[in-house]
C-alpha cells in the first residue's frame, strides 16, 4: 500500500519565546573590480548544496537571498546566521566571486538593473516600470511566529511608531554606485517610492487589512497579494508577522540583534493586543517624517518621535525602545545580548557609519567593498 503524504502539524505557538527567523539579501561582487556582477544564479546554485531551499536568487541578477530556519533561542539564531553567511561566502568564492551585506550597491553599473526572466517579474515590470531602476537594494527581514493572522495585523499597529528607530539602528546603505548619497539608509528612500511600501497603514480591525489588499489588487496597484511591500505585514505564506524595514545588516551579529529586538517588540505588542489595545495611531505625516530623518542620519543625528513630533538624539530613541521592550527581553532571555550589542553599536557606529569611515581614509569605494567582504560573517 502506498503511504499517503500528510501535512505536518502546525508548530505550537509559544507566547513567551515565539520562533523567529531571518531572511537576508546580499550583493554578488567581482573581487577584482569590486562592482556588483549579475552572477547570482551561480552562487545560489552552489550555496543550495549546503543550504537547500534556504538559498535562492532574487529579482535582480546581482542578488542572492538566504534564510535561517526558525529559532527560539537568540544564540542559536546568531550561529545559524553565521553558518548561513559562511555558506554563501564559500559558494561565491568557489565561483571566483564574493558577497557583501550592504543595503545598496557600493560600485557597479546598476541602472537599469538586470532583472531575472520570470513571468511574475514581467507583470511587475509592466505595472511599475522604471521604479525597478532603483531595485538593486538589499534588506533584512525578520519573521516572528504568531498564532493567527488577526493578531498579526493588530500587533503591526503597535510596531509602527518604532520602525524609524529600527531604520536608524540598521542603517547600512550610504553609497550608491560610487557616490555618497548623504543618507545613512538610502535604500529606505528608494523603496518608499513604491505604491504599497514603507510604513503600513493603521488597521482598526484585522478585516480592514484584507479589504484594503483586495481593493488595491482590483485597482491594479498590486500584481498579487505577495506584492504588498509594507514594512510590517502578515506573511502571505507563513504563520508569521514579517518586519521588512531594515537594511540588510553588515554583520551576522547585528542581524541577530535586529531579530531579538523585533521579537521583543512583537511580544510586548501581543500582550497589549490581548488586553484589547489596538495600538497607538501616530499622525501619518509625523511617521513619514520620522522615517526620513532616520534614513538620513541613522544613529548620528536626531530622531523624531512620531507620536509627539519631538526631536531627540537618536541614541535616546534607541534607549526609549529598549525601555519599552525590556520586560519582554527579560522573558525571552535576550536582555543581556541586546543591551551588550546596542552598547557596541553605539561605540562602533552603524554599518553606514563604518562604511563612511572606511571611505574617508582614501576616498576609494573599493575599500568599502573590501571592508564589507571582510566583515560579512562577523
Amino acid at each position: 500500500m502506498t503511504a499517503t503524504a500528510q501535512t505536518p502539524p502546525p508548530v505550537p505557538f509559544d507566547p513567551i519565546r515565539p520562533l523567529m527567523g531571518v531572511e537576508e539579501e546580499y550583493f554578488v561582487v567581482d573581487p577584482v573590480t569590486r562592482a556588483v556582477t549579475p552572477r547570482a544564479a551561480e552562487v545560489a546554485k552552489r550555496a543550495a548544496a549546503v543550504l537547500g531551499e534556504r538559498a535562492s536568487t532574487e529579482i535582480i541578477r546581482f542578488q542572492v537571498e538566504a534564510k535561517t530556519p526558525p529559532c527560539a533561542d537568540s544564540a542559536d539564531l546568531a550561529e545559524r546566521l553565521r553558518e548561513m553567511r559562511a555558506a554563501m561566502a564559500s559558494a561565491a568564492a568557489r565561483e571566483g566571486l564574493a558577497v557583501v551585506a550592504s543595503g545598496t550597491p557600493v560600485l557597479g553599473d546598476v541602472v537599469p538593473p538586470p532583472i531575472v526572466d520570470d513571468p511574475r517579474y514581467d507583470l511587475g515590470i509592466a505595472a511599475y516600470r522604471t521604479l525597478h531602476d532603483e531595485q538593486s537594494i538589499c534588506a533584512g527581514h525578520v519573521h516572528v511566529h504568531l498564532p493567527d493572522r488577526a493578531r498579526a495585523v493588530l500587533v503591526g499597529n503597535h510596531l509602527r511608531p518604532w520602525l524609524p528607530v529600527l531604520i536608524a539602528m540598521t542603517a547600512n546603505s550610504p553609497l550608491w554606485a560610487g557616490r555618497d548619497t548623504g543618507y545613512a539608509a538610502w535604500r529606505v528612500l528608494c523603496w518608499n517610492k513604491w505604491p504599497v511600501a514603507g510604513p503600513p497603514p493603521y488597521f482598526a480591525e484585522p478585516e480592514e487589512f484584507d479589504r484594503l489588499v483586495a481593493t488595491l489588487t482590483d485597482a491594479g496597484v498590486l500584481v498579487d497579494p505577495g506584492t504588498v511591500f509594507w514594512d510590517v505585514r502578515p506573511s502571505a505564506r507563513l504563520p508569521t508577522l514579517e518586519v521588512r524595514v531594515a537594511d540588510v545588516p553588515a554583520t551576522a551579529g547585528e542581524s541577530a540583534l535586529l531579530a531579538a529586538v523585533v521579537r521583543g517588540l512583537v511580544v510586548t505588542a501581543l500582550e497589549r493586543v490581548g488586553d484589547g489595545d489596538a495600538g497607538p495611531r501616530p499622525p501619518e505625516a509625523l511617521l513619514r517624517a520620522a522615517y526620513w530623518q532616520a534614513a538620513r542620519d541613522g544613529m548620528d543625528g536626531h530622531g523624531i518621535d512620531p507620536l509627539t513630533g519631538e526631536r531627540h538624539p537618536a541614541a535616546d530613541r534607541v534607549g526609549a525602545l529598549l525601555r519599552h521592550i525590556r520586560p519582554a527581553l527579560e522573558l525571552t532571555g535576550d536582555l543581556d545580548m541586546v543591551t551588550e550589542r546596542l552598547a557596541r553599536l553605539g561605540g562602533e557606529g552603524t554599518g553606514a557609519a563604518r562604511q563612511r569611515a572606511v571611505h574617508a581614509r582614501r576616498g576609494l569605494p573599493s575599500d568599502v567593498v573590501d571592508h564589507l567582504v571582510g566583515h560579512f560573517t562577523a
